[in-house]
């Protein structure tokens, strides 16, 4: 069983800049991709960045490339999403997700652990 604990979440105005964390125990995070996910009110769950178990290999929806950046620290057994230039749109809970794959990918169904999530509100 993996438990995933994202924080780092607020409120901040567009144009701002916030640090997710999500810090990972229970099983070797090492071996693990992991992703970042956000879900708006009244809308599905959607992709937002993906990273190989090495960090070798990472993924971003269109909608966020050049803004956000997913990385981790296998020592410290926690990955991040530094988001910046938010935007009104980017207003949604967070959530970090964990396979039990080392390779990354886009696809919500893949990923096997969630974590419950942190609220990202940007205003106008």
């Amino acid at each position: 069983q993996v438990q995933l604990v994202e924080s780092g979440g607020g409120l901040v105005q567009a144009g701002g800049s916030l640090r997710l964390s999500c810090a990972a125990s229970g099983r070797t995070f090492s071996n693990s991709a992991m992703g970042w996910f956000r879900q708006a009110p009244g809308k599905e769950r959607e992709f937002v960045a993906a990273i190989s178990a090495s960090g070798a290999t990472t993924y971003y929806a269109d909608s966020v490339k050049g803004r956000f950046t997913i990385s981790r620290d296998n020592t410290q057994n926690t990955m991040y999403l530094q988001m910046n230039s938010l935007k009104p749109e980017d207003t949604a809970v967070y959530y970090c997700a964990a396979r039990r794959l080392p390779v990354a990918t886009t696809t919500t169904e893949l990923y096997n652990y969630w974590g419950q999530g942190t609220q990202v509100t940007v205003s106008s």
